[in-house]
């Protein structure tokens, strides 16, 4: 996909030096791929495979492309980590690094001269879930280039299907976002690029995933006879006002005169679709000619170049009378970018980068980003091309070929982050006709598959790379499902599925509860049957859960031939559905479950076998229920020997555990192991449920003496028994049970806290190894605390490390403690000095308090609270009451419960006047809040005067 004629040879980017020299010599585009690989990949190895260290196979890209967590940086390795709904689980490779302090960052060494840079990173939510802005630092040798704008306000998506920007409906996910830049100069390889944090006023915390480097070009010249949308019909370069009338304009006049349309170097602003048709509409280069805009007060309208719809056609909905007719014929649109500014997913809505219906064209060296879809076609149309191009960070699929397209093909093409099917072929109605996706390059797609094609007839799915599923699909997907897949729109004629590479692929299904396999088959909607699909010279790598998988319906005439599976987190054939499938040559190593197939079909589902199978076939399959994944293509392995030293120094007395490196057999959802050492009692790790025993494992940084843990749930939880041994080690691999298993009882009477003494000695690390729970059938810790070196647990109130500020706000960096906090919204925010950073409550929970500790008994007189001084927090009225305390048990009230009014035109501040006394502890309590269902805080400030 260059960006023109004239730039740098494209080539095939790769950071994981060892992991591509193992691919290079043994993954090959020839006929024998997957057996090439047998004699020298481990699950190990496979699970650290770049999407980009397949030769012969995938998209030429021109960029290289490093990894964040394999690079120098002086941030927090995420992951690796799959479960649905964690910032691991959608960074690409399942691992990230987060930045989260001033002057932290991510370094790259250029490998190859490069004047751009396209990095993924994500930053946190805002509350009301419309987005935060803010910007980080890039560099170069240590010198600032420039300070890079990044914003949330393209991801963070929440609830069900079809998503929204609501945080209330909970369940976040599309976590990132990629941001591009110019350097303004070329850097040669062995540049030193950084990306550091400035300020954490606008962010708590950045997470950067990778970035991909490349040399673009000059503009790409106008060539003669064009005409200029510009300089020939007045539209605007800088973007400043809306141009869609003279482009439309412009392509008209191109149409009727035989000419192509040029678009000159610039930002150009569109309100709607720009309905082509008989035109070449042609750029400067994707990182030069940049369309984009939305209507702003119609949310159907914004930014796409489209062709005209067939009546009857794919499109139920509204059809403006310029854009019917179609389909639009011999169309070409190149070497410019769709830039869009879509921040939700309404399916009714048609703001798709590029749509409607164009038969005899081509779409190439295009930049699709922040639209809905990239391309969704609706047909009935013939012969369309996408080529050399990228599709990023879509809400919905990257490319849908809909209702009734043929002999049209997506290749060479790049696509990343999209919020449903990367590459997608949907027979709703009308047949689709020998379609194909080919040397395509695929990562991280967050709902649904990589590649599929609902019903369709002599389809060619080839040459292809995916890598990293999030939920709800796989890797490949034959299907007939979805509306309007059924008899002559059905699966017929050859399916040819060939010479793919697939990297963990494959996901939880968060409505079945179950795995989804990489590569899956599903005949919902009636039998697959007649056809002849033919999945061939295959490598499935480190699949997520299994590798093949049947469901919903019979399906027949499926053989898989020089196939390789290396790695899978349950089984090798996941089967809930009858079937006859042949199997020749297919060889699997490294599936997690000892028995390799997962079928309660019992004989409806038939196997053929031919020569040069292993690994994978078992004649008495198991069914039962689904177990836990096991990532990486074997068991759990216990912590490494040998462990990196920590950025920060261990602590020296206290908990021992606070903040140190801590890892559990598995988690759920956001209930990760880093929960439980974060020192926040109402945050937890909470194991995979119905799968005992289960472990959790803080490493210390060093050898230290070592004589108690305390174990903490959160206050507000119910009695529960947890059964659990601890267990000690120097080197993390040698283990000793310094407290053997025995039922810990926590009890929101006594603090919900279990308190277990241990033979005294030295230990780097701590187990704990749970096989019951009378609560939740899972292990649960809100803080796994440990103490020895003479350090005691902390009192109920513990004593200040430093003394209170005699003057001034006397809370600033004052223990603080609330009664609950939503995400990374915690009471200490509220106490940091920093109107930009807040505390949130749980949602729809109230009332809620957060108390400060003045360290000792303190004249107080006046209490100032602030929300963000930003104007995008709307003024809101907080009812609450002020309380104060001298010993933390016994409370006055000091202020009644009342409306206070935040309005960001007097600073988003409240001062409340309270009796002069002396009050070591000062409350805050809030019972409601008419901007948002829950308390709300950016600074809570105590004063003498």
């Amino acid at each position: 996909m260059p960006d023109h004629a004239t730039a740098t040879p494209p080539r095939k980017s790769r950071t994981r030096a060892g992991i591509a020299a193992l691919a290079g010599a043994a993954l090959t585009a020839t006929s024998l791929t997957a057996i090439a690989l047998t004699s020298t990949a481990t699950p190990a190895q496979a699970a650290g495979i770049s999407p980009f260290d397949i030769p012969g196979r995938g998209a030429t890209v021109p960029f290289v492309e490093h990894e964040a967590e394999e690079v120098a940086h002086t941030g927090t390795k995420i992951g690796p980590d799959r479960h649905y709904g964690t910032l691991p689980s959608e960074a690409s490779g399942r691992e990230a690094v987060t930045l989260d302090a001033v002057g932290e960052y991510v370094e790259f060494t250029l490998t190859a001269p490069a004047n751009v840079v396209t990095f993924r990173y994500s930053i946190p939510d805002n509350a009301a879930g419309t987005g935060r802005d803010a910007s980080i630092d890039l560099r170069a040798n240590g010198a600032l280039v420039k300070a890079v704008p990044v914003t949330s306000r393209y991801g963070w998506y929440y609830g069900g299907y079809p998503f929204n920007n609501n945080p209330g409906d909970t369940n976040p996910h599309h976590f990132y976002d990629e941001t591009r830049t110019m350097f303004g100069t070329t850097y040669p390889a062995g540049t030193k690029i950084r990306l550091q944090v400035s300020s954490t006023a606008q962010s708590p915390t950045f997470t950067i995933d990778l970035a991909d480097f490349e040399l673009v070009g000059d503009p790409i010249t106008k060539p003669a006879g064009v005409l200029d949308v510009v300089a020939d019909f007045g539209a605007d370069p800088t973007g400043a006002t809306d141009s869609t009338a003279k482009f439309q304009a412009a392509v008209d006049a191109g149409r009727a005169q035989g000419r192509a349309v040029w678009i000159p170097t610039g930002t150009f602003t569109l309100w709607d679709h720009v309905v082509v048709d008989g035109v070449t509409l042609r750029g400067a280069g994707p990182w030069y000619s940049v369309l984009g805009g939305r209507h702003p007060t119609d949310r159907k309208r914004a930014a796409g170049i489209y062709g005209k719809y067939v009546p009857g056609g794919g499109y139920s909905g509204e059809i403006r009378p310029h854009e019917a007719g179609g389909p639009s014929r011999n169309v070409t649109l190149r070497d410019f970018a769709i830039i869009g500014d879509i921040r939700e997913r309404v399916d009714e809505h048609q703001v798709n980068a590029i749509g409607g219906a164009m038969s005899n064209s081509v779409v190439d060296n295009v930049w699709m980003q922040h639209t809905k879809v990239g391309a969704w076609m609706d047909g009935p149309m013939d012969s369309f091309t996408i080529r050399n191009s990228r599709i990023l960070d879509q809400t919905a699929d990257g490319v849908n070929f809909h209702w009734g397209v043929t002999n049209s093909t997506v290749t060479n093409t790049f696509v990343r982050n999209t919020g449903d099917d990367a590459l997608a072929m949907w027979a709703q109605n009308v047949p689709n006709v020998n379609n194909s996706f080919t040397f395509n390059t695929i990562g991280v797609t967050i709902l649904a598959n990589h590649l599929v094609t609902y019903g369709g007839r002599d389809i060619r799915i080839t040459d292809n790379v995916t890598a990293d599923s999030v939920t709800n699909g796989g890797g490949i997907h034959v299907a007939n499902r979805y509306p309007g897949v059924n008899g002559p729109t059905a699966v017929s004629g050859t399916i040819t599925v060939a010479r793919n590479t697939l990297i963990r692929n494959g996901n939880s299904d968060y409505n079945w509860r179950f795995g989804v396999g990489a590569v899956w088959f599903s005949a919902l909607n009636e039998p697959i049957q007649g056809a002849s699909i033919t999945v061939t010279d295959t490598d499935i790598l480190d699949s997520s859960y299994a590798a093949l998988h049947w469901i919903e319906g019979a399906t027949s005439g499926i053989s898989f031939s020089n196939v390789r599976i290396d790695g899978a987190g349950t089984y090798a054939l996941q089967v809930q559905a009858p079937s006859q499938v042949s199997f020749t040559n297919v060889r699997a190593t490294g599936i997690a479950q000892a028995n390799p197939i997962h079928n309660c079909v019992g004989s409806g589902f038939q196997i053929t076998q031919g020569p040069g199978n292993s690994g994978w076939y078992t004649p008495t399959p198991y069914c039962g229920p689904w177990p836990e994944p096991q990532w990486g293509g074997g068991p759990t392995s216990p912590p490494p020997t040998t462990t990196p030293p920590p950025t920060t120094p261990p602590p020296t007395g206290g908990n021992l555990a606070l903040g140190r490196p801590v890892t559990a057999t598995s988690s759920t959802q956001n209930y990760v192991a880093t929960n439980a050492v974060d020192g926040a009692a109402a945050s937890y790790w909470e194991s995979a449920n119905n799968a005992f025993p289960q472990t959790l494992t803080v490493d210390l940084g060093a050898n230290r003496a070592v004589d108690r843990v305390v174990l903490k749930l959160p206050a507000g939880w119910e009695r529960r028994t947890q059964t659990l041994s601890v267990l000690g080690s120097t080197d993390g691999s040698a283990w000793a049970t310094l407290a053997g298993p025995a039922g810990r009882t926590f009890d929101p009477a006594s603090g919900n806290t279990a308190s277990i003494a241990l033979p005294a000695g030295d230990r780097r690390y701590v187990r704990l190894s749970f096989t019951g729970n009378t609560g939740w059938p899972a292990g649960q810790v809100a803080e796994f605390e440990v103490y020895g070196d003479g350090g005691t647990p902390p009192p109920t109130t513990p004593p200040p490390t430093t003394p209170p500020p005699p003057t001034g706000n006397l809370a600033l960096g004052r223990p603080i403690t609330e009664t609950s906090h939503a995400d990374v919204y915690v009471a200490a925010n509220a106490v940091d000095g920093n109107p930009n950073t807040y505390w949130e409550s749980a949602n729809s929970a109230f009332p809620q308090s957060v108390t400060v500790d003045l360290g000792a008994a303190r004249p107080v007189s006046r209490v100032v609270l602030k929300l963000p001084p930003s104007p995008a927090w709307q003024t809101r009225t907080q009812t609450l009451s002020v309380l104060g305390s001298t010993d933390g048990s016994s409370w006055a009230t000091l202020a009644g419960p009342a409306g206070r009014t935040f309005d960001p035109a007097t600073g988003n501040t409240v001062s409340i006047s309270v009796p002069t006394g002396d009050r070591r502890y000062v409350r805050i309590t809030i019972s409601g809040n008419t901007g948002w269902p829950a308390g709300q805080l950016a600074e809570f400030e105590v004063h003498a005067t």
